[in-house]
């Protein structure tokens, strides 16, 4: 997936289009409104016969399930100042079973400073973070989340290879964090630097432990795809029982943020918004 047509329709966060079954562009909005929407609709389709409202559906619903593993427990590592997502690669096994098997029950985000992306000297900053998408959980009965980097002689790093702090508690759900110092001899960085990341990931509902192994590739271009790290309770990481929605929730909606937006199309970090950067409807 290249997000080719994301990328084509500028990139906002919540846009709405509509299009003509000629794949004309007869609308288009950069957030979206549902009245207004409608109103357009009206206009170029006609009135609809019916209209169903939230409360036609009679709908029931449930309480979120409480999260028993803990969370909160350990510390945030501090990002640089106006860190920058950058693009991040899982390596798969080169054999077609075995990238069938894979499962990467935990999503790499890596955020450089100003510095390491444009002189390839600043600090880069790596977060673990267990996907919501898998009820799964750090096992700190086990050896705790190791990484290694694999880079050229020309970089040189604080720490190459390292370890997360071992947790008093059996399991949790926190993010691993780490903030390195990265120096390039040969000036800014071109070529992806390799990852390697093992860790034990137990399933909340299955029961199953399971030792986990996987590599990425990190390259110093910003990640127009990575949006925000949202954390529904402050220093915690991503609660997947959340009741999405709820104060501070990921389901909560947000108007878009001008300066956050306008620092996404400069793509190449100078500060500068080129004619070729400012796309979009």
């Amino acid at each position: 997936m290249t997000n080719d047509l994301k990328h084509a329709l500028g990139d906002r966060p919540n846009s709405e289009f509509i299009i003509s079954p000629e794949g004309r562009i007869l609308v288009s909005r950069s957030w979206s409104d549902p009245e207004t929407l409608r109103a357009d609709l009206k206009r170029l389709i006609g009135k609809t016969k019916t209209v169903t409202s939230p409360s036609d559906l009679n709908r029931r619903t449930k309480a979120a399930p409480t999260s028993k593993i803990a969370s909160g427990i350990v510390p945030r590592t501090q990002k640089p100042k106006g860190s920058i997502a950058v693009i991040v690669r899982p390596i798969s096994p080169k054999g077609d079973k075995e990238q069938a098997k894979e499962t990467f029950y935990v999503k790499l985000r890596a955020e450089a400073d100003r510095g390491l992306m444009d002189q390839g000297k600043g600090k880069l900053h790596i977060g673990f973070h267990l996907d919501p998408v898998h009820t799964v959980h750090w096992n700190n009965l086990a050896d705790p989340l190791h990484f290694e980097f694999k880079t050229p002689k020309e970089i040189k790093m604080s720490t190459s290879k390292g370890s997360a702090p071992r947790v008093n508690v059996p399991s949790d759900i926190d993010p691993r964090e780490f903030l390195i110092e990265v120096d390039s001899s040969s000036g800014r960085i071109e070529q992806p630097i390799e990852l390697k990341v093992s860790y034990f990931a137990c399933d909340d509902e299955e029961g199953w432990c399971r030792p986990v192994t996987h590599r990425y590739e990190i390259e110093f271009r910003r990640d127009r795809d990575a949006g925000s790290v949202r954390s529904p309770g402050g220093d915690r990481g991503l609660d997947r029982r959340q009741r999405p929605g709820g104060r501070g929730g990921f389901g909560q909606r947000r108007r878009p943020d001008a300066e956050r937006i306008l620092e996404r199309m400069d793509t190449n970090g100078d500060g500068v918004i080129s004619l070729e950067e400012a796309r979009g409807p």
